[in-house]
């Protein structure tokens, strides 16, 4: 047996590396690393594969959130409303450009924000609310969007976990996540569903002033060169980058679709398992399974890792902490029970290996552990 890995990018670039290279190589030879021509083609061909009118690149997805926020034009001050549970990017770039960081729990099925939890956390201070779809599936989106329109609210979605996921509407439709907000944003950080082989990210809208916006911001503040229009930062998906995630772009539905696979392994092994809650699937959402997220109740989950650590099965917690907190945002002056949801999970939550080159033999002796483990 292969040996497991979290997330296993040497397996991925040995099926792809004939046109990793070749692409690669293309950049090398043309010497135009920054703003090459694959970054446009790169943009064009996602800005398909999302059915949204404008992609734009940029560094990384931290910068896509910030970039994000600085195009609406919001007042330091102004309150920002999201979830306690996720990456910090999701926050710092909200308490970096000084505005007022409002957190909410999550639901505690979902992992996600609510919109009813947005709701209740309403001011009339508050501008814009950033929903994370984490670890692969959609928060409600039409619930939050609703509650905008009547709140004149802006929506940023981070969706740098749910590239390639699909949000399904009460009238039938569907879009994919990062593309309902006002302005969405994704990381190309290497272990995403879609990543490239050091920093990227874009963002995403239907809005062609925000576009503009965006690509101003993005580049310095220019919109004609030398010509400064804005107040910008310098941000920019490097061309390489882009050459690598042209050719992953073409197979991130088959790796999503991979990924459900070994989901379903998990979930068939794990469901009913006293101690263990496997990821609720919500009806408005597809799962990408960005992770595969368990819960594992009664106080074991320190004790599971450590077990399956010792047979060689790597297994990480996404998060262990609440924002709140951490030493670096003790200033927003919650107490320390505030969030009881996001505690709890803090407490609970268990990733297991999930990439779509997760083998039979390699899930069968990561089910078989845990199974073990609960069996003692």
């Amino acid at each position: 047996m292969r040996e497991i890995q979290m997330v296993d990018l040497g397996a991925q670039y040995k099926k792809l590396k004939p046109e990793i290279d070749a692409a690669m190589g293309s950049v090398l030879e043309s010497t135009a690393f920054i703003k090459g021509p694959e970054v446009g083609l790169f943009e064009n061909e996602l800005k398909q594969y999302m059915g949204v009118r404008h992609v734009i690149a940029c560094a990384n997805g931290t910068d896509a959130l910030q970039l994000a926020l600085m195009a609406l034009g919001l007042k330091p001050g102004d309150e920002i409303i999201t979830t306690n549970f996720t990456f910090i990017a999701s926050v710092e770039v909200v308490a970096l450009l000084g505005y007022k960081l409002v957190l909410v729990d999550p639901d505690p099925g979902s992992f996600n924000i609510s919109a009813e939890a947005v709701r209740k956390a309403l001011t009339p201070k508050t501008r814009a609310v950033i929903p994370v779809h984490l670890f692969g599936q959609c928060a409600d989106m039409e619930g939050i969007m609703k509650l905008a329109a009547e709140h004149d609210l802006f929506v940023i979605e981070d969706a740098a976990q749910a590239t390639g996921t699909d949000y399904f509407f009460s009238d039938g439709s569907t879009r994919k996540a990062g593309t309902i907000g006002h302005i969405g944003t994704t990381s190309f950080f290497p272990s995403k569903n879609l990543g490239c082989y050091g920093d990227g990210g874009a963002l995403y809208t239907n809005d062609d002033r925000l576009a503009a916006k965006l690509r101003s911001i993005a580049n310095h503040g220019m919109k004609v060169r030398y010509h400064y229009s804005d107040i910008g930062i310098n941000s920019r998906l490097d061309t390489i980058q882009a050459a690598v995630l042209r050719v992953k772009l073409k197979y991130l539905d088959s790796f999503n679709e991979a990924r459900g696979r070994a989901a379903a392994r998990y979930n068939e092994a794990f469901s009913g398992v006293h101690g263990i809650i496997v990821p609720p699937r919500m009806s408005w959402s597809s799962h990408i399974f960005h992770q595969y997220t368990l819960r594992i109740t009664g106080g074991r989950r320190d004790s599971l890792k450590a077990y399956l650590e010792e047979r060689k099965i790597p297994a990480m917690i996404y998060y262990p902490g609440p924002l709140h907190m951490q030493e670096a945002y003790r200033f927003l002056g919650y107490a320390a029970g505030s969030f009881p949801v996001t505690s709890q999970l803090c407490s609970e939550v268990l990733s297991l290996p999930m990439h779509p080159d997760l083998e039979q033999d390699q899930a069968d002796y990561i089910i078989r552990s845990v199974l073990c483990f609960f069996e003692d």
